[in-house]
């Protein structure tokens, strides 16, 4: 494994810290882009959005007479996203019903086709809340095969490489590690899940929050099938069903569609910071300025570095994937209980960034809910409640764990290298205060604000000329997209939705030269000429999503909005 933190070539250097593992190949066949070029009656803007969270279609005559009644269900706990956090709560509430000799029934959607199909990290796995959850891991044969022997942290110059140690107590120090494929490590814990009696349903994609009349979340709906492309139903439509539950909890990963729902509607970020990114193309931040940066190119230049070059010369490219990551830290946390749910896991923000390391906190979080779940579900003077529990106590709980404690120490590490320290301040700032205060400073430094205000308009910057590909270290965007995996039903309306049409050509185009066709690492948008006048259109490429939520944070206009597409739907990463 290789796990590198690049920033652009040129004005700065690249800070890279390396270690060694392998990759198995991830075959597929490349899907040709869709176009979307409909046009709407009442404007000479292209039509490009069509999917029904825009468009409504009770207001749609296309839609009289078909049957929109859904079957619900009803569990004792209802669990989005089968990722670490997710399955980790699962576990915990079914260990603790067992212990305690409790009928629970706790179900878990996950959008992907099949667990771990959507997940993305080449991770370097700290152990510690896994040996907490399943003490015994190593006797059930958990996927953790490869101890990390060696670590290597550097200043990258153009041509060279300035060594810097890793002094024992950094976060940095991966001693007592393991060196994983993430998406194996899923598969095998959604096997603990299921030998405990867990409910799994991968291929069901969570669209929508359903509420109770006093407020609280009642549970959710699967996404509806069987829509065609320009939003109107097709012969095999079916309506998505309904999960309803005491308790919700949403670990849908950085940037879920539903929790930015949740935090509108629970103002729950009133008293954080907000949330800032990278895209996992080997850690690019999503706060820079210059609109022609394209992170994707960034990384194969980078992979041109002598120091890297060396380790990747004579190998194959097997597999390609892309996938956004919180890095706000604990002054970006927002509130993470409401009545009816909780957030658990990288849908807050729990990854501790200079370990660039969130799966043993996400999992923490998750065993954490489910504790404080089981005793309010299982609490006999609850039992007749009609309406979503709310559980403050996961609140407490968190504040008192030692994931607080370790984000907490690790806060100012990330915005010291954006502030007037620079880069290099930067890490004079991390070397010093966090060695001999180890984090306990007291003072908290800010963010910038949101990645999507952070670009500059296109005539203030230069645009940058990346060297071609040449094939063997670098490649081309679809020769690489082609090996995620990604595939989804054509015949869809597009799942990356505009909240209005006509923004993207005279906003994001003229001001910032369509930034959102470099940003995305899966070349789902293109500016195109219009074919009946002079003038440019967006073209929405939407097959060759890899889910990576990159566009829904960066785009300066905030007129993009990532949905749910039909279940199944996306990337098929085998164990990235």
């Amino acid at each position: 494994m290789i796990v590198n933190v690049p920033v652009p070539f040129g004005k700065i250097c690249i800070i890279a810290r390396r270690c060694v593992g392998a990759l198995k190949a991830v075959q597929a066949e490349h899907v040709a882009p869709q176009v979307y070029s409909t046009r709407s009656s009442s404007s000479t803007v292209p039509r490009i959005t069509t999917h029904y969270t825009v468009y409504t279609r009770n207001k749609d005559p296309r839609w009289e007479g078909v049957e929109m009644e859904r079957f619900a269900d009803e569990a004792d706990v209802v669990i989005v996203g089968g990722g670490p956090a997710g399955l980790s709560a699962a576990i915990r509430l079914k260990q603790l019903a067992n212990q305690h000799e409790k009928e629970l029934r706790v179900c878990v959607v996950e959008k992907a086709s099949q667990l771990g199909a959507h997940t993305l990290s080449g991770a370097c796995l700290e152990p510690s809340a896994l040996s907490e959850l399943i003490p015994d891991w190593k006797e059930r044969g958990a996927p953790l095969n490869t101890p990390v022997t060696e670590d290597k942290f550097s200043i990258l110059t153009e041509k060279y490489r300035i060594p810097v140690p890793i002094l024992p107590g950094l976060p940095m120090n991966n001693h007592g590690n393991y060196l994983v494929r993430l998406g194996h490590f899923v598969r095998w814990l959604g096997e603990q899940a299921e030998e405990l009696g867990v409910e799994l349903y991968p291929g069901y994609a969570a669209a929508e929050v359903l509420f109770h009349e006093d407020g609280s979340v009642k549970g959710i709906a699967t996404n509806d099938v069987g829509i065609a492309k320009d939003g109107s139903p097709k012969d095999v439509f079916e309506r998505g069903m309904e999960l309803h539950a005491k308790v919700t909890l949403f670990g849908e990963g950085c940037h879920g569609h539903l929790a930015k729902q949740l935090y509108k509607q629970f103002n729950l970020r009133e008293n954080c910071e907000p949330q800032t990114y990278a895209i996992g193309l080997k850690e690019v931040g999503l706060d820079y300025t210059n609109p022609y940066l394209s992170p994707f190119r960034e990384f194969q230049r980078w992979k041109h570095h002598p120091s890297v070059m060396s380790t990747l010369e004579g190998g194959n490219r097997i597999a390609y994937g892309a996938r956004a990551l919180n890095e706000g830290g604990s002054q970006s946390i927002p509130k993470v209980t409401f009545p009816g749910g909780m957030l658990i896991g990288c849908s807050p923000g729990f990854m501790n960034v200079p370990k660039i390391k969130g799966t043993h906190t996400a999992m923490k979080s998750g065993m954490l809910a489910a504790e404080s779940a089981f005793s309010k579900i299982t609490d006999e003077n609850l039992q007749s409640e009609t309406a979503g529990l709310y559980i403050p106590e996961y609140e407490e709980a968190f504040k008192k764990s030692w994931i607080w404690k370790e984000l907490y120490s690790v806060r100012n590490i990330r915005p010291s290298f954006h502030s007037y320290f620079g880069l290099y301040g930067g890490m004079v700032y991390t070397g010093i205060f966090y060695w001999i205060l180890r984090g306990k400073e007291p003072w908290t430094l800010k963010h910038n604000g949101l990645d999507s205000a952070q670009l500059k308009p296109a005539k203030d910057c230069t645009p940058i000329e990346y060297p071609k590909p040449d094939g063997k270290i670098s490649f081309d965007l679809l020769s690489s997209v082609a090996l995620s995996g990604t595939n989804h039903e054509h015949d869809q309306p597009p799942h990356l939705t505009l909240k209005d049409d006509s923004v993207p050509v005279a906003h994001n185009l003229a001001i910032y030269d369509g930034p959102e066709q470099r940003f995305c690492p899966a070349g789902v948008y293109e500016y195109v000429p219009l074919e009946t006048s002079d003038g440019m259109r967006l073209q929405i490429n939407a097959q060759n999503c890899v889910h990576c939520k990159t566009c829904d944070i960066k785009d300066p206009s905030q007129n993009i909005n990532w949905v749910v597409p039909e279940g199944s739907g996306g990337p098929a990463y085998n164990g990235m």
